[in-house]
């Protein structure tokens, strides 16, 4: 094992760790309700997000500890998007993370509100602690609420469904793509870089990561559902097709999608080598993020 995957497997145990620490427990009432909060955290996952702000808060100095609350926000606020994401009046998908989707398993109006109360708890946890100096006490819910809002995650899902079915407009792709993937990325980099007192220049380097890199990876994800199968990604594959959504590869093409992905994640490398902190991490996480098969 190479020391990437020995770092990268060290975060997400302290990521899963916190995780566990911070969430009700299955027996707290109303048990219905944490046991689909808890099957959708712990259904599996890659915990790329999180990871890349106990990343970024390394990047600056600062410690996986003052970090792993912002990271974990970001991480169960990832979880109600994708529960809401899978629903019938969104997506309709069976299958996530190899698992079937939390409606399946404990009905729609729990998964409704399994993602709602997801949702709430980031900013539970957020509001439990304050950015240092030179920023506002308040910053990191400020990232996270612009990220995930009508300007945000939010935004970028409204428009991916509004598209379903229009002709592929590379405009309104990159839209969905900045907003509703890329602006989580660039979060979760900002919140790192924050929770360790980064300086505005190393914040911008952090930013130009996040953002490119989301959208790089997002791109991937568009090739692999065009491309794979529902054994190896662990979702339904082929269905952006099915549901005749305007992904970068329907607008460009394979190819051009894989060009581009490689230019995105290349311009992210370039940006985070700007900062004088160890970023050999960031580096070989961009590329472990661009040769993915799920």
């Amino acid at each position: 094992m190479s020391d990437f995957q020995k770092n990268f497997e060290k975060k997400q145990q302290c990521i899963n760790a916190a995780l566990d620490s911070h969430m009700p427990t299955e027996t707290t009432r109303p048990s219905v309700l944490h046991k689909a909060m808890r099957y959708s955290v712990f259904a599996g996952g890659k915990r790329l997000r999180p990871v890349l702000c106990l990343a970024s808060a390394e990047a600056m100095g600062g410690t996986p500890e003052s970090a792993v609350i912002p990271a974990i926000a970001i991480e169960v606020l990832h979880t109600y998007t994708l529960i809401h994401d899978d629903l019938p009046c969104m997506d309709n998908d069976d299958l996530r993370r190899g698992h079937p989707t939390c409606h399946k398993v404990f009905g729609e109006a729990n998964a409704i509100l399994a993602g709602d109360a997801l949702l709430t708890l980031a900013f539970e946890l957020l509001a439990d602690i304050q950015a240092p100096p030179p920023y506002p006490s308040n910053q990191l819910s400020l990232e996270l609420a612009l990220a995930a809002g009508s300007r945000g995650v939010v935004g970028g899902q409204v428009e991916d469904m509004a598209s379903e079915g229009q002709q592929p407009d590379p405009d309104i792709v990159e839209y969905i793509h900045l907003h509703k993937t890329a602006d989580l990325f660039r979060a979760s980099l900002r919140m790192g870089g924050i929770s360790a007192g980064a300086a505005d220049n190393e914040l911008n380097a952090l930013t130009l990561y996040g953002t490119n890199i989301g959208l790089a990876f997002q791109i991937v994800d568009d090739i692999l559902n065009e491309t794979s199968s529902a054994a190896v990604l662990g979702k339904t594959a082929g269905n952006d097709r099915q549901h005749h959504k305007i992904t970068y590869v329907a607008a460009h093409g394979l190819k051009t999608a894989k060009s581009f992905a490689a230019e995105l994640s290349h311009k992210a490398v370039t940006a985070i080598k700007q900062i004088h902190g160890n970023t050999e991490f960031l580096v070989s996480l961009a590329q472990f993020m661009m040769n993915r098969e799920y």
